[in-house]
């Protein structure tokens, strides 16, 4: 019973064995090589193995560039496999190159392979040149009027400053920048409706693509839109302004003028008053001048004289009947005790 259990397992560690020799002895890989003439040992392979390499994608690629005729060797892939790139691709960025009849070496394509860009795009758009959709730019001419512009801008990938150069946006960035000030220079809007072109090669002139990973070819205006006459709403705004500081400036020398209205009413008041007070203080006046006999009963009927007298001439200078009492002057007591 023991014989007949021992077999299976023997088998079976039989085929890990072979499986783990095939694993890192690739016969089938180092056949490969020998029939597509690379000159590539089976100990190289059992050492790519060794270190983490997939030989199959070494040897995938060293085929493939020494069919195309690229003196590529086997410690560039394994190198650049290890830095964390993408081999396929540099490989075949440097193959569409020598096909593009680009200068592109392999220092510089991995380069860029690391820095996160992808070198078969770039090499492509180098090749045939990419066109970027820009939205729309809003530039104002000198006569008010608000022009809507898109454009397309057509670019070519400069493989020298595909490293370090800045991208798509600033290319967008700049070439809007130029557009609003190619825009804000026309003294009549009709003139960029009329020559658009104007506008593509104001902004070519000023080297937009320095500094960036693409050479622009061309800007093309899409579509021109005549938009808000801002000249117009912001002299609108400036005499909505100008009014509402001209009514407060009112308002406020109106409550300055009701301020002192007030104010003369209450002195008015405060004068009133004290008149009313001294007025009070009349009657007073005269019993104490009776008391004291500084004043005697013909003095009194005497002023009163006066007083009907002086009423009578200003009731006929106002047409006002004699009879009517006057409203002026307090009324005189009758005296309290005769004159001596």
């Amino acid at each position: 019973m023991s014989a007949v259990v021992a077999i299976p397992i023997i088998f079976f560690a039989i085929l890990i064995g072979i499986a783990v020799f095939l694993y890192y002895f690739p016969l089938g890989l180092w056949i490969r090589t020998i029939a597509a003439g690379v000159p590539l040992s089976i100990f190289s392979l059992i050492r790519m193995r060794l270190i983490g390499i997939p030989p199959g994608l070494i040897v995938a690629n060293l085929v493939r560039a020494q069919k195309a005729g690229l003196p590529l060797t086997v410690n560039q892939m394994q190198s650049h496999f290890l830095a964390g790139g993408n081999v396929d691709k540099v490989v075949l960025a440097m193959i569409a190159a020598q096909r593009a009849q680009i200068p592109l070496e392999w220092q510089r394509a991995a380069a860029i392979d690391l820095a996160g860009r992808d070198v078969l795009e770039a090499l492509q758009t180098s090749v045939n040149p990419k066109v970027i959709e820009t939205p729309t730019f809003q530039g104002v001419a000198q006569n008010g009027i608000q022009l809507n512009v898109k454009a397309r801008i057509t670019v070519r990938s400069n493989l020298d400053r595909y490293v370090g150069g800045a991208g798509e946006p600033t290319i967008v960035a700049r070439v809007g920048e130029g557009v609003v000030s190619a825009v804000g220079a026309a003294v009549d809007h009709k003139e960029v409706l009329e020559y658009p072109d104007r506008i593509s090669k104001a902004v070519l002139t000023k080297g937009l693509d320095a500094g960036t990973a693409f050479e622009i070819v061309s800007i093309d205006i899409a579509d021109v839109d005549v938009g808000k006459n801002i000249g117009a709403e912001l002299q609108t705004s400036q005499a909505e302004a100008d009014r509402r500081i001209a009514q407060a400036k009112a308002a406020e020398r109106q409550y300055a003028a009701l301020a002192a209205e007030q104010e003369m009413k209450a002195e008015t008041q405060r004068m009133r008053a004290k008149v009313v007070e001294a007025e009070a203080q009349i009657p007073q006046a005269l019993a104490e001048a009776f008391r004291s006999g500084n004043l005697g009963v013909m003095d009194y009927y005497r002023l009163n004289n006066i007083k009907a007298d002086t009423d009578m001439r200003s009731s006929i200078g106002t047409g006002v009947s004699a009879e009517t009492p006057s409203p002026q002057g307090p009324t005189l007591p009758p005296p309290t005790q005769s004159s001596q």
